[in-house]
């Protein structure tokens, strides 16, 4: 069953006027890069023309700009969820911003702070039970712990560094954890 008139697995395709309404319409919803909408926006489109002029007209009336998308992401990211300069960096390279664009927009969401401060946050908020768990015994709780405080963006010094102020017996853990014990453990 198609439903509402349209062939099954057509879209209309939009003019360009329909399709300027409907890129406000999705930047009203939630922001995003040029890229991410003019993927959108193709999508959608009657002439692929009327993507770069639609583009270009929401550039010139400050609705779409990357720098700012740039910076307003990272520091959320930073502030809100905690995360760690890679994680960073990477989510901002999936929404399809320029790595230049990616690193400065990082570097000022991260001023003035420490990794370790960072970690010291993150491990509070987001991890309590490891955080509050005082000295911890078990090197698979402290290998899960890395595995997470890693995938969160921190380096791998400064989640070590981290862990070893929590476990039990820091002299026995690792200078790093490799990938490959982890993985055979059955710890990711």
């Amino acid at each position: 069953m198609a439903g509402f008139g349209k062939p099954a697995g057509k879209q209309a395709r939009y003019d360009s006027e329909q399709l300027f309404e409907s890129a406000v319409r999705t930047l009203a919803v939630r922001n995003c890069s040029v890229e991410e909408l003019r993927t959108k926006l193709r999508r959608k489109a009657e002439s692929m023309g009327d993507v770069e002029s639609v583009i270009l007209r929401l550039k010139d009336i400050g609705y779409l700009n990357d720098q700012r998308f740039a910076e307003s992401f990272a520091t959320n990211r930073v502030e809100n969820d905690g995360f760690g300069k890679m994680r960073v960096l990477n989510d901002l390279r999936a929404k399809r911003i320029s790595p230049k664009l990616a690193e400065k927009a990082v570097e000022k969401a991260l001023d003035g702070k420490t990794e370790a401060e960072m970690l010291d946050s993150f491990l509070e908020r987001r991890m309590h039970s490891v955080w509050a768990a005082g000295p911890i015994e078990d090197q698979k709780l402290l290998a899960r712990a890395y595995n997470r405080l890693r995938r969160a963006g921190f380096s791998s010094a400064g989640s070590l560094a981290a862990l070893k102020r929590l476990a039990a017996r820091p002299e026995e853990l690792p200078d790093e954890f490799a990938e490959e014990d982890l993985e055979v453990e059955g710890i990711e």
